[in-house]
């Protein structure tokens, strides 16, 4: 063999032995009887090794046998313990049962009583979460939470005194929801601010500030001004009420305040004329400029054809024919005609009253066409907020009622303002356009007249 086969079969033998021999095949052997030493070697340490690690195995095995003796040993213990605890149980459970058969029976009808107090006490709990007596006396319903849960467990029954409260509670506040109290109180500002402010409180119906603003229970107890206050009047009262020790004044109140206050909400959360305007969108303003122009055109129509009026009355006083109105100028074509035959002159005549007409008829139809188109335009708004109501309805689902109503209700803002520009372009295109016929009317018949006259004129002299 040469030397590097006999050094590729020390790399492969050394790859293959354990740990423990690692150290002596990491020389390099030179022959072959180094080599079988190597290994030799290295099998003499396993050996020593397999029979330490046996040792141990034997060891800890007999340590196992022990721990699992102890183990069970320990189970049986802790089933001993188990079995003498369900007997145990078994008997408290039997004398719990007859302790409480024994404090129903001497309870007797104050169970009854328990049970309306506790019935009491719940309702007038809730009427405190929402009462504005809290905002002048807080914390009211510890005193009932501690009495509720005390009547309804079997450990302990309330006392005299607690029940004596329970009525002097009940008392109070009928007392003080017809009393106008003033106290300090901290009051929240629609900002965020807070400030200690006297307060006046009007029953259990409404508070104002000195200022004479409203305010409004939260549910952690606190006051907060309104964002969105009530008519100036309804603030004048509340200021003047604020500032009186005695006597009389007039006061705007909420008739659901005891109940938290609903109708206040309700009412000052309702939109405004610009906001109700603002829900219209664009369609809204188109409307409302179509309508801004009808309305103007029919004025301006209607003071026209008015002072047009007053100068055919005018004209039909007059002897000579002035040609600053429409009767004027078509008596104008008689006196520069006298002589032409009665057919030519109905001609010619007819001729003047065609042209007067468009200038008295002027924007008449546009009125008409305004009055027919503004609801059109209103229910094409309505359809419009319809489809983005129910596309949101669609996104965010119907979970909302009251989101959904105020989308439903401003699509119909748009008919309302076409509905409020229809109707009085109708009337005013129907007394415009009968202010026009009145002017039309006397040029027929002056027209009708001169034709007779100019007829029997001729007749006459023939």
């Amino acid at each position: 063999m040469n030397n590097k086969f006999i050094k590729s079969v020390v790399f492969t033998v050394g790859t293959m032995l354990a740990a423990g021999s690692t150290s002596l095949m990491a020389q390099e052997a030179v022959s072959l009887d180094q080599l079988l030493n190597f290994v030799k070697q290295g099998q003499t340490d396993e050996a020593k090794e397999n029979r330490a690690r046996e040792a141990r195995f034997r060891s800890e095995k007999n340590n196992q046998a022990q721990l699992l003796k102890d183990a069970e040993k320990a189970r049986a213990d802790e089933e001993a313990r188990s079995a003498r605890l369900e007997a145990n149980f078994e008997q408290n459970e039997l004398k719990v049962t007859e302790k409480q058969r024994q404090l129903k029976d001497r309870l007797g009808t104050l169970t009854e009583l328990f049970g309306h107090l506790t019935s009491t006490a719940g309702d007038l709990r809730t009427s405190f979460a929402t009462s504005l007596v809290s905002a002048q006396y807080p914390n009211r319903e510890v005193f009932l939470d501690e009495l509720i849960a005390k009547m309804s467990g079997a450990e302990k029954l309330p006392s005299i005194e607690e029940i004596e409260r329970l009525w002097y509670e009940v008392q109070r506040e009928m007392t003080e929801s017809g009393r106008i109290a003033s106290f300090s109180a901290t009051v929240s500002k629609p900002g965020g601010q807070k400030e200690d402010r006297q307060v006046v409180r009007v029953g259990s119906f409404n508070i104002v500030t000195d200022e004479g603003n409203y305010l409004t229970l939260n549910e952690n107890g606190t006051l907060e001004e309104l964002p969105r206050q009530p008519d100036s009047a309804y603030l004048g009262w509340a200021a003047a009420t604020a500032g009186n020790s005695d006597g009389f004044t007039s006061f705007g109140i909420d008739p659901t305040g005891p109940t938290g206050g609903t109708f206040l909400s309700a009412l000052i959360n309702s939109p405004t004329m610009a906001e109700r305007f603002e829900q219209g969108g664009t369609i809204g303003k188109a409307i409302a400029a179509v309508g801004a122009f009808a309305f103007a055109l029919a004025i301006w129509r209607l003071i026209v054809l008015s002072l047009v009026y007053s100068k055919v009355n005018s004209q039909l006083k007059a002897t000579k024919a002035n040609e600053n109105n429409p009767l004027g100028r078509v008596l104008k074509v008689h006196e520069e005609n006298p002589t032409m035959d009665t057919e030519t002159l109905e001609l010619k005549l007819s001729e003047a009253v065609l042209k007067e007409t468009p200038k008295i008829e002027f924007g008449l139809n546009l009125l008409k066409i305004i009055a027919a188109v503004a609801p059109l335009m209103g229910l094409l708004g309505t359809v419009t907020g319809m489809i983005i109501t129910f596309q949101a309805i669609t996104i965010f689902g119907a979970g909302d009622p009251k989101a959904m109503a105020g989308g439903i209700s401003g699509a119909l803002v748009t008919t309302v303002l076409g509905l409020l520009v229809a109707i009085p372009t109708v009337l005013l295109h129907t007394v415009t356009s009968g202010q026009a016929k009145k002017v039309l009317h006397v040029l027929d018949e002056q027209t009708t007249g001169i034709i007779a006259e100019h007829t029997e004129a001729q007749l006459g002299n023939g």
